[in-house]
């Protein structure tokens, strides 16, 4: 009954603070999230999923639609419960899926047809373009644990480990390794037998993982076109190198000699996303050329079958690539990039001889405007695509190859967005203090009055390196901000993609400097406007963001009268000692704090170097599972507050990781966020 209360307490408080006309939490976690598109076989048809979330069981549900290419009546094909995903065609030309540990065959709506038990934990399956081969991926035990000599101890409960990484951002290290794994496919069934030797570990026992961890998916192996070989990204490294690099590589499996070759040794970065052309004669992918840096530009390679030799597509453009995929023909490659916080698409036409690539000559932008771009499928002289903005969730649009006019085919959210108020989106070029154009967008309340005065809120963009784009987010959602009656302020400050390399990679080593006048830059500006309510400014953000709320603190000079920071990092020195990835610490903050002449990071960048400062209220949020930044960061943020007498908060989810990702936490989130705004702003 408690919990019952405190639960109703919690969206009472919610609901209270937004009239139902406009966005609330309760009405964001009723949009439909949508998939990516799959197409039929004969091409005129597309099915998707939609997942849509109970806040009374507290889960997410997905179910397969389907709807012609060209738009129309999207038709519900499956009404089922538990786990769904895993689009692809199957032998016999039908869309073929994965529900509760099976694989089936869509036979019609509401009608399917059950092809195998899966073997426990398949994922990212693909068949070859045969059809006489499945691949997936699995976990298996490989070696063992040293808690293992333990095992007659029922009642312990331990974790030794002798070596990083002992856990992984929201993982601890549990002896289990996801490998590529090969079956039969024999009169279109999978030869699926549990554990008995039916299948082929292509990795033989290895102790690495595919897809690699932590956000790895299938886009980490593909087949040749031939169905005689299976590319894979793998990071094979061990303990604590592997904790400290980046160098990936792409191995080749020959499924007939069952040998495998390392076919990018010598590159030293991410090389990433395989993916053959449709007649198996070249292959690409991505690839990053510095090891330790995991946001550096990422590179378009091919490589010619027959010569053997490779060139970088995009070694002259002075961007980075995000996705991209073959056209059918081969004659083209089209990519996803951030532009002027926008992600859109991209053309590129290969010349007949790839060593005279050219961006000015060979790369077209298809699209423009003031959205992202998700996805690609090309379908004949379209592409399908997932498009979202700061006011609209993703739905799919076909976009027209030659003119980039996009027409919008599905309509999962339309009727919910119809009866809501929006505000508007607005683009600005800021000057900053070393005189650069800084894009900053200014997202406005529904029904905005420039004679009135607005409290306004200053967001702090994570990664440190990912665009404050066009972006819909469930959580950061500025929707949601606006139609509260805040006005958001969202800079791409320094070290930020999409535009130019420089600027992303200037905040390298220098956290606390350029980018903190960045910030400056952009709030400074906005308060000149007269519907700026210069006594109601607030910092808000999370990861580098919550750094960013936290530094801010301690050198904001009382321009702020309110911060919340959720998972940031306080202490960079205690940060080092219990974060995981230590290739990111070393190339951003320098390295150890305890080296023989530290990295002037831990001095000038780091928040708890200027806590003296602080003397504005300050909400907390962290999660229990988050070993990126972990749960003592926040922890000695808030100690620090409460100990100097200032307002503060701390709200700890012990089952959420860097994320808030349960539907009811979700509400608490968004509730304790707006009440903490009300309460100081």
């Amino acid at each position: 009954m408690k919990n019952l209360f405190t639960l109703l307490f919690v969206l009472s408080v919610s609901a209270s603070a937004f009239s139902q006309s406009v966005m609330t939490p309760e009405l964001l976690w009723k949009l439909g999230r949508l998939g990516s598109p799959v197409l039929s076989e004969d091409g005129k048809e597309m099915y998707f999923t939609v997942r849509y979330y109970n806040l009374d069981s507290n889960k997410g549900q997905s179910q397969i639609f389907s709807m012609p290419i060209g738009g129309g009546q999207a038709t519900q094909m499956t009404n089922l419960s538990g786990g769904l995903g895993n689009l692809m065609l199957g032998p016999n030309g039908k869309l073929n899926y994965v529900s509760n540990g099976s694989l089936w065959s869509l036979e019609g709506q509401n009608k399917s047809t059950k092809i195998t038990t899966l073997m426990k934990s398949s994922t990212n399956l693909s068949y070859s373009s045969t059809f006489d081969k499945l691949l997936c991926t699995m976990d298996l035990r490989i070696g063992k644990n040293l808690a293992d000599d333990y095992h007659n101890y029922k009642k312990a409960n331990v974790k030794i480990y002798d070596d990083l990484m002992f856990r992984h951002w929201s993982n601890w290290n549990n002896g289990y390794i996801s490998h590529p794994i090969l079956f039969d496919v024999i009169n279109g069934k999978p030869n699926i037998k549990d554990l008995d030797g039916s299948y082929i570990d292509i990795m033989q026992s290895e102790p690495f993982d595919v897809p690699m961890k932590p956000f790895g998916g299938a886009e980490d192996l593909t087949w040749n076109p031939n169905g005689k070989e299976v590319v894979y990204q793998c990071k094979k490294k061990s303990g604590i190198e592997y904790a400290k690099s980046t160098n990936s590589d792409l191995y080749s499996y020959n499924t007939e000699t069952r040998e495998t070759k390392n076919i990018t040794e010598g590159r030293m970065g991410y090389d990433s996303s395989p993916l053959y052309n449709g007649k198996g004669t070249k292959l690409a992918w991505l690839s990053m050329a510095r090891d330790g840096y995991e946001s550096d530009k990422n590179d378009i390679i091919i490589r010619d079958l027959a010569s053997g030799s490779d060139v970088n597509l995009t070694e002259k453009w002075n961007n980075t690539v995000s996705s991209y995929t073959w056209s059918k023909s081969g004659k083209k490659i089209y990519f996803l990039a951030t532009i002027n916080a926008t992600y859109q698409i991209f053309e590129i036409t290969l010349p007949k001889k790839l060593e005279s690539i050219d961006p000015n000559t060979h790369f077209r932008q298809i699209t423009q405007g003031q959205f992202n771009y998700r996805s690609m499928l090309e379908s004949g002289e379209t592409i399908l695509a997932l498009r979202q903005d700061m006011n609209n969730a993703s739905e799919i649009y076909s976009v027209d190859i030659k003119t980039g006019t996009a027409t919008q085919l599905s309509h999962v959210n339309d009727e919910l967005y119809g009866g809501i108020k929006r505000g508007n989106v607005e683009k600005r070029i800021i000057k900053t203090s070393d005189g650069k154009d800084m894009l900053t967008w200014i997202i406005y309340p529904p029904d905005f009055d420039p004679k009135k005065s607005y409290p306004t809120l200053l967001y702090c963009q994570g990664g440190p390196q990912s665009a404050v784009s066009q972006f819909y987010s469930f959580r950061w959602n500025f929707q949601l901000m606006a139609a509260a009656g805040y006005i958001v302020v969202a800079p791409n400050r320094r070290g930020l993609p999409g535009f130019g390399v420089k600027w992303n990679e200037d905040i390298s080593k220098d956290w606390g400097g350029q980018p903190m006048k960045d910030y400056f830059s952009a709030i400074d500006e906005l308060s000149k406007e007269p519907y700026v309510d210069e006594d109601r400014i607030g910092a808000i953000g999370a990861s580098y963001g919550g750094y960013s709320v936290y530094m801010l603190a301690g050198i904001h000079e009382n321009r702020f009268k309110t911060f919340i920071s959720h998972c940031g990092l306080f202490n960079l020195e205690s940060w080092y000692g219990t974060t995981e990835e230590l290739f990111f610490a070393n190339w951003d903050i320098g390295g150890a704090y305890y080296q023989r002449v530290p990295p002037v990071s831990y001095e000038k960048h780091s928040p708890h170097k200027f806590i003296q400062n602080w003397n504005t209220p300050m909400l907390v949020f962290h999660g229990g599972k988050d070993f990126r930044v972990p749960e003592g960061q926040g922890m000695e943020a808030f100690n620090a507050a409460r100990q100097m007498g200032i307002k503060s908060r701390f709200v700890y989810f012990p089952e959420e990781s860097h994320w808030v990702l349960s539907p009811q936490n979700g509400i608490v989130w968004h509730s304790e966020f707006f009440r903490w705004l009300k309460e100081t702003l």
